[in-house]
This record gives structure tokens, C-alpha cells and sequence, in this order.
């Protein structure tokens, strides 16, 4: 089952089902007789991996019964939600919509905090932004640029502008939601639906109106917010693809219409 232990490996697969449906919220978990004769292996290592499972947040153990099936999708914070979604990745529909709400709720926060600082006081090192840029771009502009290194660069930037603005539970929020990205390939991949240059374009343009004095156009605004909105669109369609819950060409219209 994979280069790992038996007990990763199992536990993984059971919490896939879970994460799939194919185990309902409010059931029981199968037995450790049932996991350790599914699986091949003695009670101690089936009672682990239902241990595990508990600690994924996924299940409930209740004395006397066994271990009770949670419904994670409305009980689970965020360390849950991360392993919801990674195990969900083999059923596309769910994945896509969890994919879709992880956009959103990073496009929000990394958004509002653009905005906040853009009209608000410059208070960060104009030439230490620049220079994270300017590495940010170097990234970009490798043969095969490494996507997690650069999704690990722009959350940097984020998470300075967050900590200026005072919004540190956003800033938690966001960490989570890149652990969630990098843990996943297609998640990454989606990410960079359109060129990595278009990353580092979007914050030479930042450093731009941030270097000026007066303060920026609503059409300018309007622009940014729209370039915006288009890019998460973009990255959406790309994952669902990916993952064969939208057919092969939705990204390509979408970027004719750039």
C-alpha cells in the first residue's frame, strides 16, 4: 500500500472513505476484528490505525461501541479540513467544491489585505518588498520553477502585510489554507494555470502604486479587482479539470477571454 507504514497506509485508505461518503456520518466505524482481517494484520496495529483516524478528527471513539463516524465536513475546524480534503481528491465533485471554498476563502484574505495596505500607511521597507520580489521573480523565471517554492514566497509577503495590518487570525487562517495547497499536487498545479510571471507581474504593480504618494484610481481598483477575480476563476476551472470534474478545454476558453 504504498512506501510507507502499514499504519499510515491503512489509516489513509479508511479516512478516504470517510472523506468520500463511502462511510456515513453517525456509523460506526468497522470493528478492529473487521479492519485487522480486511487488512491482514493483528488486532494492536488495527487498533492504531482506528487511533490515528481519532486523531485525523474523523471518527469518535465511544466506550463500548467502537468508534463512531463524525461528519467532519460540519464538526471539523481547520486541521481537519486539511485532511478532508486531501483524502477527497479521488472523488472529484467533492473535491472541487472543497477546492472552490479554499479559493474563495484565500482569495478574500489575501484581497482584503492588498487593499487595506494599499490605502493605508506604508509602513513595510519599500526596498526589503522589492527585494522578495525580485527573489519571488527569480523563482519564476527558472526552467522548471518550483510552484510550492513559490506559493511558500507569496504567502511570506502576505503574511508580512497581515501582520502590519493586525489581522493575525487571517494570517492563521492563510497558513492553513497553504498547507492545505501544497500538500496536494493538483492543488499546486492549479495554481499556476496561467504562467508563473503572472505572480510576479501582479506584484511589480503593487510595489508600484505602494511607491507613489497619492493614492489609486478607483478604475484602478476596479482593474486590479477584476484581474483578480478572473486569475481565482482560472485556478478553479484548471483544478477541476485536473481532476476530471470539468471538461478538458474550460481553462483554454478562459484565457482567450484575458
Amino acid at each position: 500500500m504504498g512506501s510507507r507504514t502499514v499504519v499510515a497506509d491503512v489509516a489513509d485508505e479508511l479516512a478516504r472513505r470517510v472523506a468520500t461518503g463511502e462511510y456515513r456520518p453517525g456509523d460506526l466505524m468497522p470493528s478492529v476484528r473487521q479492519v485487522a482481517e480486511e487488512f491482514g494484520m493483528n488486532r494492536a496495529t488495527a487498533q492504531l490505525i482506528l487511533g490515528r483516524l481519532e486523531s485525523y478528527g474523523f471518527v469518535q471513539a465511544r466506550r463500548g461501541k467502537g468508534f463512531t463516524i463524525r461528519d467532519v465536513r460540519v464538526e471539523g475546524g481547520m486541521d481537519v479540513y486539511r485532511h478532508l480534503f486531501r483524502f477527497s481528491i479521488t472523488a472529484p465533485a467533492v473535491a472541487a467544491e472543497m477546492f472552490a471554498d479554499i479559493v474563495e476563502v484565500e482569495r478574500g484574505i489575501v484581497g482584503e489585505a492588498l487593499l487595506a495596505y494599499t490605502l493605508g500607511p506604508k509602513v513595510l521597507d519599500q526596498v526589503e518588498l522589492t527585494a522578495a520580489v525580485d527573489a519571488l521573480e527569480a523563482m519564476a523565471r527558472r526552467p522548471e520553477p518550483d510552484h510550492i517554492q513559490i506559493i511558500e514566497a507569496e504567502i511570506a509577503l502576505v503574511r508580512k502585510l497581515l501582520g502590519v495590518l493586525g489581522m493575525t487570525m487571517q494570517r492563521a487562517v492563510l497558513n492553513s489554507i497553504a498547507d492545505m495547497v501544497v500538500e496536494v499536487p493538483e492543488a499546486v498545479t492549479a495554481y499556476f494555470a496561467v504562467a508563473a510571471d503572472l505572480h510576479v507581474l501582479v506584484w511589480r504593480a503593487l510595489l508600484a502604486m505602494w511607491d507613489v504618494e497619492s493614492a489609486p484610481s478607483e478604475a484602478q481598483l476596479a482593474l486590479f479587482d477584476d484581474l483578480f477575480t478572473l486569475y481565482h476563476q482560472k485556478v478553479t476551472a484548471r483544478f477541476d479539470e485536473l481532476v476530471g470534474e470539468a471538461p478538458v478545454g474550460t481553462v483554454t476558453r478562459l484565457s482567450s477571454a484575458v
